[in-house]
């Protein structure tokens, strides 16, 4: 490959809205593009905002897309980590397939507002996008590779918007049209046994833990690693057979109905697609593992062969089935991209996205078939539109006691969450730091549903009174958290202040000593994730009162403000706690 676009073959461009150009390349007889205002379904097909670009082609296929640099100050997609600044052509590259992000991007520019934000409809094959600033043509550039047999090829397009996540949203109805909600159990929040326990799970241990999660609040529990045979050290060599320890468990189904005695909903952790040499079924299985993951001791089973994934979807199926598990934590499906790219021997399909879509489709309709309305949870990078009806809990990838990250990815999931719910990753800290190093975990996951991982009995009373005042209050809040209009600002920013507004309600969560812009809400709830005391807000409607302040264990602070003026005022509130403001009648 060139080192810079600019040193691939030149192809001429033509005019595809906006300032964007569009260039189309194949190696046989040439493309044919059209774009058409994408509807939105009514009757009288008005558009809901995007426009599709349909490419036709019968080989492999190179989209270019290409905009004035501008003002552009980042590019988000969904696999961008830590890297949101508009980097250079050679820099930028994603491999992308069903289970590994999505081909979905968007160039911002220095005040927030998009300059470029596509996402494409067909999520499943393995591609290529190659991104970054051409410093030879001073442009944005982003390639596409497309395989052959996909055509045609669709990509929706979200006209200029205020913020990026304005133009996602637009992008977000174009991709999710016909996709049922989420169900009731995947808004809930969970008590997950990972942090807290690591692999030292225990039938009566787990068991309290469950107990005291119920009394908090929590709808869902998460076996985690640990429960299965060999489920010791950390590594993977003994994963495959996936029967419980009946050290740990010795009647696992009677464990599971138990904990569903106290009201939680109950998933176990699986990674079906993984295999270590200490199974008993490795024998069996290796032969259609040639590869390994970065998984300490596992080879990955290649999905592409058609006995694997007949063998995955009778595990999940049996699992369920065999304990009365309402549901599945399922674990490395990002592995199979070891096999993107390489040929298979003795499989039926080619393609990893392709042979992935085939399992969780017959997977999905398995456990449905043992447990209607069954929870499966997916984690980054798997969390992406292709994967709406599969997964129902879309979880961020592992940071450990890291809020900042928890956040960032929590709202990086929900930029295109089309049906799934956002669920933070499992929420630790020291039990022996203050209440407020507690809260601020939760506040980091405010926007998601969070999952508590620590050991509730061991925790001092304070961290028990704060774990129960945010679940409380996020319970109270949670129709703005998942279903209201979110607006979290540039994501190079890192999303110091992030609304989310339903009606005339709001609720801001604030985490850098920023000026908050309060809008013409009826009532505000304003929670400071910051290490100061008070807060800088730009009111912008009058009659707006204090009416609450907490700390936060969730102890009641009388307010030292009374009804604010509109415009910059200072309001005190505790790190880690919140304030409520109400117009009062």
């Amino acid at each position: 490959m060139s080192v810079t676009t600019a040193g691939l073959a030149p192809a001429p461009t033509e005019h595809l809205l906006d300032d964007v150009r569009l260039a189309v390349l194949t190696k046989g007889a040439p493309a044919r593009w059209s774009l058409e205002p994408q509807s939105d379904g009514t009757s009288d097909s008005t558009s809901d905002g995007t426009e599709v670009l349909e490419v036709r082609a019968d080989d492999d296929l190179e989209i270019r897309l290409s905009v004035p640099l501008g003002d552009a100050v980042g590019f988000w997609h969904p696999d961008a980590g830590w890297e949101r600044t508009v980097v250079a052509d050679w820099a930028g590259q994603a491999r992308v397939s069903l289970v590994q992000g999505a081909v979905a991007g968007c160039l911002y520019d220095n005040a927030g507002a998009s300059m470029l934000a596509f996402a494409a409809l067909d999520p499943v094959p393995e591609t290529t996008m190659r991104f970054g600033v051409s410093e030879e043509n001073k442009t944005f550039v982003v390639h596409l590779h497309v395989p052959a047999g996909r055509s045609p090829y669709r990509i929706a397009f979200a006209r200029r918007s205020p913020s990026v996540a304005a133009a996602m949203r637009v992008l977000r109805r174009g991709l999710g049209e016909g996709q049922a909600g989420a169900p009731e159990g995947a808004r809930l929040p969970v008590y997950s046994t990972w942090y807290g326990f690591s692999q030292a799970v225990e039938d009566a241990a787990v068991a309290e833990e469950a107990r005291l999660a119920a009394e908090l609040g929590c709808g869902v529990i998460i076996l985690d690693d640990g429960w299965q045979e060999l489920g010791n050290g950390r590594g993977y060599q003994g994963l495959g057979d996936w029967q419980p320890d009946t050290t740990k468990f010795p009647d696992f189904a009677g464990h599971v109905a138990r904990v569903q005695g106290y009201g939680l909903k109950y998933l176990a952790w699986v990674a079906p697609l993984l295999l270590g040499p200490e199974a008993r079924c490795y024998a069996e299985l290796s032969q259609y593992a040639p590869q390994p993951g970065w998984a300490p001791g596992a080879q990955v089973l290649d999905p592409r062969r058609p006995e694997v994934r007949a063998h995955v979807v009778d595990l999940c199926a049996r699992l369920v089935a065999d304990y009365g598990l309402d549901g599945l934590k399922i674990d490395f499906l990002d592995q199979t991209m070891v096999y993107a790219g390489r040929p298979g021997p003795g499989c039926d399909v080619p393609d990893v996205g392709t042979a992935m879509l085939l399992m969780l489709s017959d997977l999905v309709a398995a456990v449905e078939a043992v447990r209607p309305g069954a929870l499966i949870e997916l984690r980054q990078p798997y969390v992406g539109p292709g994967m709406a009806p599969f997964g129902s809990m879309l979880r961020a990838d592992d940071c450990p006691a890291d809020a900042v990250a928890n956040r960032v990815r929590t709202i990086d999931v929900g930029l295109l969450a089309i049906r799934g719910v956002v669920h933070a990753d499992m929420l630790m800290w020291d039990p022996s730091a203050p209440a407020h190093a507690a809260a601020r975990q939760l506040i980091g996951a405010l926007h998601a549903v969070p999952q508590i991982s620590a050991r509730l009995g061991e925790l001092p009373d304070e961290h028990r009174r704060t774990v129960a005042f945010w679940l409380r209050r996020w319970q109270e809040l949670r129709p703005l958290l998942l279903d209201g209009e979110v607006e979290p600002g540039r994501p190079d920013e890192l999303y110091p202040v992030v609304s989310a507004a339903l009606g005339d309600e709001c609720v801001i969560s604030v985490t850098s000593d920023r000026v908050v812009t309060v809008g013409a809400f009826r009532k505000v709830t304003v929670v400071n994730g910051t290490s100061s005391g008070r807060l800088v807000l730009d009111v912008a409607r009058d009659g707006l009162s204090v009416s609450e302040t907490r700390a936060a264990d969730g102890s009641m602070i009388v307010p030292t403000a009374g009804t604010l003026r509109p415009g910059l005022c200072s309001l005190d509130v505790p790190p880690s706690g919140l304030a409520v403001l109400e117009v009062r009648v």
